[in-house]
């Protein structure tokens, strides 16, 4: 009867320590996902207030400078139309590189995410 008890005992603490492990597993998945919620959020919520600043002064500064070329050229429409192909130029060199910015961005989150 000593063997059977001994292994009776042994099987016990597993089930004890696996349950264990099993909570400790739990908690420790819910920590990490809490903090990946939170960091996500974070950015989110800087990515707009910040984006949303640096919207408003690119506006801002976009129609300064048309109303600066227009009055240097006595045309404020024309001024306007250089501004608009300023962007439209800006807007195609970025088309263009669009996959070097999905690397970046997948190169940036990763390191985060993955430790």
């Amino acid at each position: 009867m000593g063997l059977i008890d001994a292994i009776n005992e042994t099987n016990t603490k597993a089930v004890h320590m696996s349950e264990r492990y099993v909570k400790e597993s739990y908690t420790f998945h819910r920590l990490k996902i809490f903090k990946e919620i939170t960091v996500s959020i974070s950015l989110v919520f800087k990515l707009v207030v910040i984006g949303g600043f640096g919207l408003i002064a690119t506006l801002l500064a976009a129609m300064g400078l048309a109303l600066l070329i227009g009055k240097m050229i006595a045309n404020y429409p024309l001024g306007f139309l250089i501004v608009g192909g300023l962007f439209m130029v800006v807007s195609i060199i970025a088309y263009l590189f669009r996959r070097h910015f999905n690397d970046m961005v997948v190169k940036k989150l990763s390191k985060p995410f993955f430790n």
